[in-house]
């Protein structure tokens, strides 16, 4: 491996490593969502079909938060991640 190809790769896994961690978040906080009953379907008619979407929509609101700043979560992780990745 060229010395020029060393900074390029940890840029690219530093990346990965801040996509993982924000995507973790993500996770955390769709389940934090689904946990306070965000998307219930409220008995008035939307059925199975609006209680099977409603993780989507949970998903989606949670990495909006997460691109909005999030709930500081992401960074932990990404520190986390990296340093793992030093450690190697």
């Amino acid at each position: 491996m060229t010395a020029s190809a060393t900074p390029h790769a940890s840029v690219t896994s530093a990346l990965t490593a801040r996509e993982a961690a924000q995507k973790l978040e993500a996770s955390f906080l769709a389940e934090m969502l689904k946990s306070a009953g965000f998307g219930k379907s409220p008995s008035l008619g939307g059925g199975i079909g609006e209680d099977q979407f409603a993780s989507f929509q949970r998903q989606a609101l949670a990495e909006e938060m997460v691109k909005s700043g999030g709930i500081g979560l992401a960074e932990s992780f990404y520190v986390a991640l990296v340093e793992k990745q030093n450690d190697r």
